[in-house]
């Protein structure tokens, strides 16, 4: 185990990940997590490059029909091929680290209790898009971790970000003043008009049901919620982390109220 890595019990697991996306980024990223890769026919001419690797390190490739194919994905929404591999690791915190990540001024993602697999994939793929580096996960039992389901929603995303495990709320205050620790939450002001300058957002997104705690809510510099019609109670926070992630990834937007 590398240092600063935390050993957590999904690190012992191999995941099947779906879909020609996820699987051409993790070959990009980490073709080594790669134990074993499974494609239909269709998909022969693009998986050459990936049974190549495989080949010269020994590690089996096979390619199998739809039905075989399903059965070893776990899922008919497989894409075409699977590869089984293992997870990225989940770092440790560093609070030192923190004013290093700063430095290139893009926004931090945090997430606090965020069970839904699904809801984990999405907002990745979406930070991913913006060109987010890091996601830090909550150091907690509801937290989801990476799963075969949230790479095969990330759709190559989690292979972009660097994944950390922190204890919240503490790590909040520690990365201060690097960053603006911005909580999102109902009944609180709206996002403003514009952003302030200064210091880069770390966005904290609480859990699907409960929302932030009330400690990591105390922890931040500001609780910002996204104003609507009113027709719903509230926005899934997958689709709410793609707002507000394009909001403090692009400044110069302003938010229409």
């Amino acid at each position: 185990m590398k240092e600063g890595e935390s050993r957590q019990p999904h690190a012992r697991q191999l995941f099947r990940i779906c879909g020609p996306a996820a699987v051409a980024a993790l070959f990009e990223r980490d073709p080594g997590r790669v134990e074993r890769l499974f494609f239909e026919d269709r998909l022969k001419s693009e998986v050459g490059s990936f049974c190549r690797t495989l080949a010269r390190a020994r590690k089996p490739y096979r390619q199998v029909d739809k039905a075989e194919l399903a059965r070893v994905s776990g899922t008919p929404l497989h894409g075409g091929l699977v590869a089984i591999a293992a997870p990225q690791p989940l770092a440790g915190f560093d609070r030192n680290a923190t004013r290093i990540w700063a430095k290139n001024s893009k926004p931090l993602l945090i997430l606090d209790g965020i069970g839904n697999p699904h809801n984990l994939g999405a907002i990745a793929r979406s930070a991913a898009f913006f060109g987010l580096e890091r996601m830090v996960l909550a150091d907690r039992l509801d937290q989801a971790l990476p799963s075969d389901a949230s790479y095969r929603v990330a759709e190559g995303g989690l292979e972009h970000l660097n994944l950390h495990r922190a204890a919240l709320p503490a790590a909040l205050f520690e990365m201060r003043p690097a960053y603006r620790v911005i909580g999102t939450a109902l009944g609180h002001d709206p996002v403003p008009d514009s952003l302030e300058s200064g210091p880069p957002v770390a966005l904290v997104f609480g859990n699907e049901e409960t929302g932030l705690d009330p400690a990591t809510i105390a922890a931040c510099d500001q609780i910002w919620s996204i104003p609507g019609s009113g027709r719903v109670q509230s926005l899934n926070v997958a689709a709410a982390a793609a707002i507000l992630l394009y909001l403090v990834s692009c400044p110069s937007i302003s938010v229409i109220t």
